[in-house]
């Protein structure tokens, strides 16, 4: 009868051990899967925000080479006093002498 208490009682120690290492493996498993889940949502989010920034380069890259064009078309005409005069009146605010310039001030 000794015999068999000391088999149960390594039988309940060994039992509960298997049931402890369940356990933690049960909250290792899912604190792990909770982590993944965060980063790849994260990674998602970060993602997102990448591409917009992505398309926001593109319209401005678009539009500095329009720019270049327009530029490299002015510098290939032979004509630069219209250039500089283009320059100077839009630019530079210059105006002929006894030039009258009217401006819509309702729209500040």
């Amino acid at each position: 009868m000794e015999r068999n208490k000391g088999m149960r009682r390594r039988n309940a120690k060994e039992r509960r051990r298997a049931i402890l290492k369940y356990v933690i493996g049960l909250v290792a498993g899912g604190t792990f899967a909770v982590v993944c889940l965060i980063s790849m949502i994260s990674s998602f989010h970060t993602l997102q925000q990448k591409n917009r920034e992505l398309e926001e380069i593109k319209a401005a890259t678009a539009v500095e080479q329009a720019e270049n064009a327009e530029l490299l078309r002015i510098l290939e005409d032979d004509d630069m006093k219209a250039y500089m005069e283009k320059v100077a009146i839009e630019e530079l605010n210059y105006a002929y002498p006894n030039e009258r310039r009217f401006y819509d001030a309702s729209r500040d």
